[in-house]
């Protein structure tokens, strides 16, 4: 990871506060140009947060299915390819996991990037709305301090946690599916076994080293389609 983030600096530029307020004109409240920035970062930002719960329910249904799978092999009445069936699904749910996981990394640093803008852009259009925030006095009664009350958690944190241990969870019956091979650990056919987790594992790791955004210069090609509208003079003079 330290590898990838000297390359990713490498190959971006990065300034100061002062070539961000002469980029974006933030001392000049009226600039059409700060304006549309500020507009267009509040935008995004609520796109962000908008695709952030929509990855959480696709990824949310893929391992409530894999739970389900999984109960469902480990209750049924039959022993040939069961352990196999659970090691599947068991390493397939782990994947999944693993993935929203990143998914709500990435994410919560895209949202980050539309919120710093923010930080950085409204002084001279909202003042400091963004960065600025209510809440109450610190409260005396234990239910509504602990229990009711509002506190300043941070909802993707908490998502983030509730991933670690639902890959923990998956660990765990990935250790009980191989453990419930009854042919020996020793034989080839518990060694392939072995190798769907193992590939599970491998594929997460290169969800860390090659999911990354793509940080080196963009050179597109812009090409157009070439339409023609066909003229039949024949049609013409026919009528």
């Amino acid at each position: 990871m330290k590898e990838s983030n000297q390359n990713r600096d490498k190959l971006n530029e990065f300034f100061d506060e002062k070539e961000y307020i002469k980029n974006f004109e933030t001392d000049k409240s009226h600039s059409i140009l700060l304006q549309s920035a500020f507009a267009q970062a509040s935008d995004i930002r609520k796109f962000e947060i908008e695709l952030y719960w929509k990855r959480a329910t696709y990824f949310w249904a893929l391992i409530a299915v894999a739970f389900a799978g999984f109960f469902a092999v480990a209750a049924a009445n039959f022993s040939e390819g069961k352990a196999l069936f659970l090691t599947v699904i068991t390493s397939a749910g782990f994947v999944f996991t693993f993935a929203w996981f990143s998914a709500n990394k990435g994410s919560k640093y895209w949202q980050e990037n539309w919120e710093n803008h923010l930080d950085l852009l409204e002084d001279s259009v909202t003042g400091p709305l963004y960065k600025s925030f209510l809440e109450r006095r610190e409260e005396k009664d234990f239910y509504e301090k602990y229990i009711t009350g509002p506190q300043r958690y941070s909802v993707s944190k908490i998502n983030q946690w509730v991933a670690v241990f639902t890959l923990f969870i998956w660990a765990v019956l990935i250790v009980f599916s191989l453990l419930s091979y009854k042919n020996g650990y020793c034989s080839f056919s518990f060694i392939l076994h072995l190798l769907i987790p193992v590939a599970a594992l491998y594929l997460c790791r290169l969800m860390i080293s090659k999911g990354g955004t793509y940080d080196d210069s963009h050179n597109p090609r812009f090409g157009l389609r070439k339409v023609n509208i066909h003229h039949d003079i024949s049609q013409h003079v026919s009528h």
